[in-house]
């Protein structure tokens, strides 16, 4: 789901909490926070196994006993969320998947969002994100919506990440659509859109990417810079805005049919380890940002499932985890 080429962030200085921006002006503090000490950990989820298009993983994305397992696994690693990838009609066995995924999140006191992938029609993107925005928000988080409480929230409001693709969507008129909503979401984008389409959304969030220097053959550019940036920029320049860090284990997308030969080497469980830990290198104990997303639960294709390879992550996933994510942790992308 990585996409084959990846928004440049610009490069800040470090700048810490109450510490000099260069021009005299103290840094502004995050207007959003973790309600705890760390982020909230919710992890990206492929709903799209059992379907022919994709490689066998042994499991339908339909079957309810896989998901509350799934589920439950989740939960004991310290996982709160699936953030679930959702095309609208234009992927009608994801579509059931999520509304399987919605329900029983539901009876199991976890929690669902959707990550919208924009279309990538040139003429007809806003339209039908509009049109898409419009049917999720009716079948999946009205108030009797099958389990609309297990929704993903935060300061009351949902939470609604975007994949962007061909970027011909104008956010701006869907933004005029969702805030028609009662409770008006938070519109989370990947990376940092360029010009004044910053303004139509709430937040931004990491997503996989080596860094400056590129994909190394041996994975060894596993995101360290990329994070760096990120980080950077968010609390330098969009302190007033949600922020959700990104973490990764590895990639490998050598089994996706659309896959380009990128690598990023697990290194024995430290790529997972340091890209969890980053924001701490970053941000002032007080100010945690309000999320970390796992990239990903079980993406197969791309190299980068957690799912069977928690603690350590060292190689291909194969067995099942025997220490929970949230212990490991805290120790120390181009969609079809």
């Amino acid at each position: 789901m990585l996409k084959s080429t990846s928004a440049s962030l610009l490069l800040f200085f470090l700048l810490t909490h109450g510490c000099s921006n260069g021009e005299g002006v103290p840094s502004a503090p995050l207007k959003y926070r973790a309600g705890g000490g760390t982020p909230e950990k919710i992890a990206v989820y492929e709903a799209w196994f059992g379907h022919p298009r994709h490689i066998s993983t042994g499991y339908s994305s339909h079957d309810p006993a896989i998901l509350a397992e799934q589920i439950r696994q989740a939960k004991a690693d310290g996982i709160s969320a699936f953030v679930v990838d959702w095309y609208g009609d234009r992927e009608p066995f994801i579509d059931a998947s999520y509304a399987e995924m919605q329900r029983v999140a539901a009876s199991n006191h976890f929690q669902v969002a959707m990550m919208y992938d924009e279309s990538d029609s040139e003429e007809d993107a806003t339209d039908e994100a509009i049109a898409d925005f419009t049917v999720f928000h009716d079948t999946y988080l009205s108030s009797h919506a099958p389990g609309h409480q297990a929704y993903l929230t935060f300061d009351g409001r949902p939470v609604i990440f975007i994949f962007p693709k061909g970027g011909h969507t104008d956010w701006s008129k869907v933004r005029a659509l969702i805030d028609k909503w009662n409770p008006a979401p938070f519109l989370i984008y990947e990376n940092l859109p360029a010009g004044s389409s910053a303004n139509a959304f709430d937040g931004f969030y990491a997503w996989i990417n080596p860094g400056q220097k590129g994909w190394a053959a041996d994975g060894s550019n596993w995101g360290a810079q990329y994070l760096a940036d990120f980080y950077e920029t968010m609390k330098t320049k969009y302190p007033d805005k949600l922020i959700v860090g990104g973490a990764w284990a590895s990639f490998d997308d050598a089994k996706a049919s659309w896959g380009l030969n990128r690598h990023i080497s697990p290194r024995g469980g430290q790529t997972l380890s340091d890209t969890v830990n980053f924001w701490r290198t970053e941000f002032p104990k007080d100010e945690p940002p309000p999320f970390l997303l796992i990239e990903t639960w079980n993406d197969y294709e791309e190299g980068s499932a957690i799912e069977r390879c928690i603690p350590s992550c060292d190689s291909a996933p194969h067995a099942p985890a025997s220490i929970s994510f949230s212990k490991a942790a805290d120790s120390s992308s181009s969609k079809p």
